[in-house]
Order: structure tokens, then sequence, then C-alpha cells
């Protein structure tokens, strides 16, 4: 997944990357996780994280949403098994649900990557590398974040750096997702624009374990990192895995 003209760093050289893969988490729980290590980072005591999972059905409202994004009301809402968060990323709001793969970064951005900017585009570089391993060519809009596709917006992304630019919160990338529950807002604050997933681009379900995998080739190219050898899989009883 090498970009063309590209020289990543010795692997002595690169900073060390965790990778947990999660399975399925209730959201509240996934704040709580990453509150916890943006601690622990920030005082040096995990090196860099990347949790890989999914939610149940969730929407989540950024520090930008406009509330009338919100269409579903909360009668259909407790229907649809549908919780409601404020979150404390930035950006407007958004659906989580099984089939989507959610990815929160927990980096130290110093000392060479302080730039929130840089930051948004290297996240939306690191998933058009991963929609290219599939054969789709993924693509930037002009003043907006995220990743589209010819079909749709495939990736969205919202984000917090905290003190000592400490990242959470991260992306969240359509896989077999049920695009059917993106009814109950105006994702992003965009209307009339079209969401997809992997699955209708390629016409095919898709493994999310194969998605992760190339995530986190992607995530290593683009930042530079030494993903550890064996991915953590972790979880209780409820935690689950789509194939």
């Amino acid at each position: 997944m090498q970009r063309p003209g590209s020289e990543p760093p010795p692997a002595a050289l690169r900073r060390p990357l965790e990778v947990r893969r999660l399975g399925l988490v209730p959201y509240g729980d996934g704040l709580k996780l990453q509150e916890e290590l943006v601690g622990h980072r920030r005082a040096g005591r995990v090196p860099d994280q990347l949790l890989l999972l999914e939610h149940p059905h969730v929407i989540t409202m950024g520090t930008g949403t406009d509330r009338s994004h919100l269409l579903a009301d909360e009668r259909e809402r407790a229907e649809r098994g549908i919780e409601l968060f404020e979150s404390g990323r930035g950006g407007d709001i958004t659906y989580h649900g099984p089939g989507q793969l959610v990815g929160y970064p927990i980096l130290d951005l110093k000392p060479d990557r302080k730039d929130l900017h840089r930051y948004l585009r290297d996240l939306e570089s690191a998933l058009i590398l991963v929609l290219d391993a599939f054969g789709i060519e993924g693509r930037r809009a002009a003043g907006f974040t995220g990743v589209w596709t010819e079909r749709g917006k495939v990736a969205a992304i919202g984000v917090r750096v905290s003190s000592g630019w400490i990242t959470s919160h991260g992306f969240a990338l359509n896989v077999t997702t049920d695009l059917d529950y993106f009814n109950s807002i105006v994702p992003c604050g965009l209307e009339q624009r079209a969401v997809t997933s992997l699955e209708e681009l390629l016409g095919q379900p898709v493994s999310m374990d194969r998605v992760m995998d190339r995530v986190i080739e992607a995530m290593a190219e683009t930042f530079g990192c030494q993903p550890d050898s064996e991915s953590r899989s972790e979880g209780g009883a409820d935690s689950k895995k789509s194939k």
C-alpha cells in the first residue's frame, strides 16, 4: 500500500503503535476507555494506541451539531434501539452501528505533527489508501472532512485534540453498515449527500477483519509508525466481530 515515491522511516525509528481490536463496544464504554487512554498517553505510560471496534446503534452529536439534523424523535429511536450521545469530538451529527468500523487513534502529535488540519488530512489519506486496497477510488470533497466515492460518502471523521496534543475520537468507515439507519439524521449535517458502504460499492459482503488489516497498514504508512506484531483482540461476552 505504499504510495509512489514515499519512503517510510526504518522500523527502528518508527514510533510504536499498539492496536486493539475490541469487537462490539457500547458507545459510553468507548468514551470512558478513550478518556483513560488519553491520560495514560499524556503521562507516557502507554505508546500510541489505535482502537478498532464497532458500536451498537447510536447517534452522536459533535460540538458543531445543529439539532435540526436529528430527524428521529425519542419514540422512533426507542423503537429502533438507537442511543443518543453528546460527544466531545468536533463536527456535526453522525450515526454508528454494527457493520461500521470505528477507529479511535490515541496519538501524541508532538513534536512534529502539532497541526489539526494536517492530522485530519492524514486520516483522510489513510482511509483513501484503505479504499484503494479494495479497488475503490476514494476522494476528498473541498471544504468538507471525510472520504467520498462516486456513489457517496463512505467515511466520516470527527476528532478531538486534548492538552498535550493527544488525539481521541477518529473515523467511521461504513463496511457492511445498514445504511437505512442514516435516515435518522442528516449525516454530518450535509443535506442531499448520499451515504454508501464498502459492501454496496463492491456488490458483496466484506470481512471486517480484512478491513481492519488494511486500516492498520494504512495508518502505519501514513503516520510512519510501527504496529505491534500481534494486535490485541479484546472484549467481553457481548463482543463480536462482523464477518
